[in-house]
C-alpha cells in the first residue's frame, strides 16, 4: 500500500490509533461507528467508504495493511515528519516537513 502520498489529519490518525488499542484520542460515536465499518468491510466496500471518507478510509486501511502503519500513524498524531521524524519544521500535506518534501539533489544544484 502507499503511504506517501496520504493526507491523514492528526486527529483522524489520533482516533484511529485509539481504535487500535494504541495511545490516541477516543472518537465520538459516529466516527467510531465509521472507523469499525472500514476495519469490517471488506476490500470492495472498504474502497467505496475511503472514496466517500477519504482520511478515516486512509488512516484505517494503513492502520490494517501497511508494513509500518501504526507507527506512520503515531508519527502523524505527533505531528512529526513521517520520513525524518523531527518536529521541528512545517509539516507538508503528505505528512513530511518541507526539507524532505522537497529534497535537495546529491549534486548540491537544485
Amino acid at each position: 500500500m502507499d503511504t506517501k502520498n496520504t493526507a491523514i489529519p492528526a486527529d483522524v490518525a489520533a482516533h484511529v490509533l485509539f481504535h487500535y488499542g494504541h495511545k490516541g484520542i477516543p472518537a465520538g460515536d459516529w466516527h467510531e461507528a465509521l472507523i469499525t465499518l472500514i476495519a469490517r468491510a471488506d476490500m470492495a466496500h472498504a474502497a467505496k467508504l475511503t472514496n466517500a471518507f477519504p482520511d478515516y478510509g486512509g488512516a484505517v486501511l494503513i492502520a490494517k495493511y501497511a508494513d509500518n502503519g501504526i507507527d506512520l500513524l503515531k508519527d502523524i498524531a505527533a505531528g512529526r515528519c513521517t520520513r525524518c521524524k523531527h518536529d521541528d519544521g512545517p509539516i507538508t500535506p503528505t505528512g513530511t516537513c518541507e526539507p524532505c518534501a522537497a529534497p535537495m539533489p546529491l549534486d548540491g544544484v537544485a
